[in-house]
């Protein structure tokens, strides 16, 4: 008997759902928990794994479609069950002919083995293909690294899932694709390369997608929970921003660049305009303007550069930033550092940086001061259960924040080999997707360029950021015992706390950084 499967329910409020994309066609295998397709709700953007193992039964539901909770979607039958396709359930009814969001042909893909962009964490979507490692014709090796990819979350380098020839590339580099997408076909050692198809053919659902009706007039876009967060602390209505997802939905992208708009643009639309919403111009208006190479040259942004700028005007809009600077006395720590770091690397086959330093004593004056590790969600503080400090990561081609987990229940070596490991595979490409999310707090190092301190950019949805500055000799007025007054040459290194008033008191920020320089100035914990 066939097994049916159901939209389900994503929460006690939640009463339907939008099936935005299937990720099986009718006819092809299907595992027990293997993601079938993808819905989005009030509440949350979702894959759904099939309850059953099989083959792809009837589709029920058209992509782009909402239903009630429990509506049957789809049918898993047992393998070697005949399955007609039914193309009207597969196709929107305004498309004749949808091959651009279908993956390739059987006949095709039986020459060889689909290579799919992969889903690089829980709520990643799509990719941008930043470059080709392999040439249509070049042998590749199982797991040898055949193409990079660029995500909100990290940059990766994608290994072959199988030995072969590669015979055909589908997706050009610089383009952004959904997650499971054909990318390329690996084939056999002796398979004859086929030509290179056009790739313009899927970028149209990627970057222009189709059009749906948006909502009523007086109607509330759909959106997510995040996007109406930005949307009621900028006052913004969301009736005025036109949505690029499933059926109109407006996706957070969509409501960060309404935000940078000039108020001109975000003007009312008159009465009589047109029920079809009125997209704004495609964003590139210096394209259509000549550039005077003699002037300078005109560079598009890379994918990660693109998302660092949104993350940071997001995070300006979202959080009144307030800073905080503190000058720390670095004397016992470097004394300590020079009488150690070469015991401790044969020791421990780690280099002894100032960073486990500085990072252990962060994780001391947090487990002092929770709400500094703490967030806003909605009305109400989230209080984080552990410690996971992300280390800010410059590369050649931008920024990253790969994050150490569970640092209160790490010791001072457990620490410092985290931060090694993840800054070097932050470098490599190497780095899992969900080993740069999570932090609760972070530390960027701008000190190593040598400037006194910087003011650094809250990373959403954290309360705080702590920037290190450089080290430096000065003197020092010290004070004994007796009252008497001396001056010295101390090692001294500026401490600068960027934090969310909404959240981080004056107070409260000032009682952290006291603890954390006391930590660092007094310190007695054994490094290992």
């Amino acid at each position: 008997m066939p097994t049916e499967v159901v939209m389900p329910q994503m929460g006690e409020s939640i009463t339907e759902g939008t099936l935005t994309k299937w990720l099986k066609k009718p006819g092809e295998p299907v595992e027990r928990d293997e993601p079938l397709f993808e819905i989005s709700t009030d509440k949350v953007d979702a894959e759904i794994p099939s309850p059953a193992a099989g083959v792809m039964g009837e589709i029920k539901i058209q992509e782009g479609a909402t239903v009630q909770i429990n509506t049957v979607v789809c049918t898993i039958v047992d393998a070697g069950t005949a399955v007609v396709p039914a193309p009207v359930a597969v196709a929107p009814v305004a498309a004749p002919a949808p091959v651009v969001e279908t993956p390739a042909p059987v006949a095709e893909a039986a020459a060889g083995t689909e290579v799919l962009m992969p889903q690089m964490g829980e709520s990643i979507t799509e990719g941008t293909l930043t470059k080709w490692l392999k040439k249509i014709g070049d042998t590749v090796q199982r797991d040898e690294p055949i193409f990079e990819i660029s995500t909100d979350k990290v940059d990766a380098e994608i290994p072959s899932p199988v030995a072969g020839t590669l015979t055909e590339i589908r997706v050009q580099e610089g383009a952004t694709v959904t997650i499971n997408t054909v990318v390329a076909l690996i084939g056999g050692g002796a398979a004859a390369p086929v030509a290179a198809k056009s790739v313009a053919a899927p970028a149209p659902a990627a970057v222009a997608p189709a059009p749906t009706p948006t909502a009523s007039l007086g109607e509330t876009p759909r959106s997510s929970p995040l996007v109406r967060k930005i949307a009621a602390e900028n006052q913004i209505d969301l009736s005025a921003v036109s949505g690029t997802g499933a059926a109109g939905r407006i996706t957070k992208s969509d409501i960060l660049g309404h935000l940078e708009k000039p108020a001109a643009v975000v003007a009312p639309v008159a009465a009589s305009a047109p029920v079809a919403p009125v997209a704004p111009a495609p964003s590139a208006p210096a394209a259509s303007k000549p550039v005077d190479s003699t002037l300078g040259e005109l560079v598009p942004m890379t994918k990660m550069r693109s998302i660092i700028a949104k993350r940071m005007v997001e995070s300006m809009a979202i959080s009144p930033h307030v800073h905080t600077v503190f000058k720390v006395d670095m004397t016992r720590i470097v004394k300590i550092r020079e009488k150690e770091k070469n015991k401790y690397e044969q020791r421990n086959g780690v280099k002894l940086t100032y960073m486990p330093f500085i990072s252990r004593a962060a994780v001391v004056a947090l487990s002092k001061h929770p709400v500094v590790n703490a967030s806003i969600q909605g009305d109400s503080i989230f209080y984080n259960k552990h410690i996971n400090i992300g280390i800010a990561v410059a590369l050649d081609w931008g920024l990253i924040v790969p994050v150490v987990k569970r640092c209160e229940e790490k010791n001072f070596l457990g620490v410092a080999r985290g931060i090694v490991d993840l800054a070097e595979r932050a470098r490599s490409k190497k780095l899992a997707p969900d080993e740069a999310s999570g932090g609760t707090f972070t530390l960027t190092n701008a000190g190593i360029f040598g400037e006194e301190f910087g003011t650094p950019i809250i990373n959403q949805p954290q309360a705080a950021i702590l920037g290190i500055g450089g080290m430096n000799k000065e003197p020092v007025v010290l004070t004994d015992k007796d009252g008497q007054d001396t001056i010295a040459i101390r090692t001294i290194q500026r401490f600068c706390l960027g934090f969310d008033h909404r959240l981080v008191d004056g107070a409260d920020a000032g009682k952290f950084m006291t603890d954390f320089k006391q930590y660092l100035e007094n310190w007695s914990e054994d490094i290992g």
